[in-house]
């Protein structure tokens, strides 16, 4: 195998980078994941996560996690209500969408990212991943890579695959070409103990998700596993908003009062949602790769995820991207058909570039459908299959 006797470091434990580890130690290779966070316990994971067929399932079930996630996904939270700026109902699955259907293409079940996370971490070897590890920096060493962390540590690495999210600090040893800004931020908010704090809200969710559309603007919003909501301001604005807007992201009142001014159509029914957030809100703005987006091919290093390939979230295609690379490179780096390693990424980073153009594209022009003037109309004849 030509990972044999080769360290492997991963930049990033989140769902690429552990699925990775868990897929290549299955393969006999010798794994490190460095993660940025002082523990398992140091981060609140954000809104649940829904998998997809053939990336997030089919790299569970590569690395024999599946029946594991059954065991906690959210039966139900993959239900939806579309409605209106008045809270009106205009489409619903709840009366007709099965709690589980595993093994149909169309099923995306979700689960919450620590329940996710912690599967992941558990079926990794002991002491696989090493906490606090905040990369600063990497050098060339013999073949392979020297890499500092901000804790003082320095390790040796024969492999670096950055796992490190869309502002990773592994792509610029990659690439210099970076994603553009979409034109669209999420303001996110986060409500605990949600069946008392927003009781509406929580009702109306009824354990699933919700898209309100209105002119250009919209409000997305789903059930956690653990009594939270999750949701999301979504609107066009200048990349520099948050830093001009003047408003205080700690302060619910002023950010009731932005709502009201910048969604003047909105019922009331929505105010909850910014009278019960836990603050501070925090601003969003998305940016996409360019779809031409390529590199030279290195031995020794690559990338995989938002890294690779952050873009819009409205494909729902983020985490399955991430998995679906881990999946794909795994099986490049241990297999007998490539000469060397740097034939494996090649082959990988080929195909990866590839489809990830094709959802970027898919998720931007998503991005722009829900954002238009008609909005609610269009989403309506997607949800009902038009």
């Amino acid at each position: 195998m030509k990972l044999e006797n080769k360290k492997i470091a991963i930049i990033g434990g989140g769902p690429g980078g552990l699925t990775l580890a868990r897929l290549l130690q299955l393969q006999g290779a010798n794994v490190q994941v460095y993660e940025r966070d002082l523990d398992k316990n140091a981060r609140v994971q954000g809104s649940p996560l829904d998998l997809h067929e053939k990336s997030g399932l089919a790299a569970l079930i590569k690395a024999n996690l599946l029946e594991e996630f059954k065991n906690n996904f959210l039966p139900g939270a993959d239900r939806l209500k579309v409605m209106n700026e008045a809270g009106e109902v205009f489409y619903s699955d709840h009366d007709t969408k099965l709690e589980e259907n595993f093994g149909h293409e169309h099923f995306r079940p979700e689960i919450d990212r620590g329940a996710l996370r912690k599967i992941l971490l558990e079926s990794l070897q002991l002491e696989t991943v090493v906490w606090n590890s905040h990369f600063i920096s990497m050098e060339k060493q013999n073949e392979g890579w020297v890499i500092h962390f901000k804790n003082g540590d320095a390790v040796y690495a024969d492999i670096v695959i950055g796992a490190d999210g869309a502002n990773s600090k592994i792509r610029p040893y990659i690439t210099d070409v970076k994603p553009f800004y979409s034109g669209i931020t999420l303001l996110e908010g986060n409500i605990y103990d949600a069946k008392n704090s927003a009781s509406q809200i929580f009702e109306l969710l009824n354990g699933g998700k919700i898209m309100a559309f209105g002119k250009e603007k919209d409000l997305l919003m789903g059930q956690r596993g653990n009594g939270e909501i999750g949701f999301y301001a979504s609107f066009k604005a200048p990349e520099n908003w948050a830093a001009n807007s003047g408003l205080d992201f700690s302060d619910k009142v002023q950010l009731l009062e932005w709502f009201k001014e910048e969604y003047p159509e909105w019922s009331n029914h929505w105010y909850e949602l910014f009278e019960s957030t836990a603050t501070p809100f925090v601003p969003r703005p998305i940016y996409c790769i360019p779809f031409d987006q390529t590199w030279e091919t290195s031995s020794n290093l690559t990338i995989i995820g938002d890294a690779a390939h952050v873009m819009p979230p409205f494909a729902g295609e983020g985490v399955n991207m991430a998995m679906w690379d881990a999946l794909e490179l795994s099986e490049c780096l241990t297999s007998d058909k490539y000469t060397d390693l740097k034939d494996a990424i090649s082959s990988y980073e080929k195909t990866m570039r590839k489809r990830a153009a094709i959802i970027a594209c898919e998720s931007l022009e998503n991005g722009e459908r829900m954002h238009s003037e008609t909005a609610l109309t269009i989403m309506l004849e997607f949800f009902n299959g038009h």
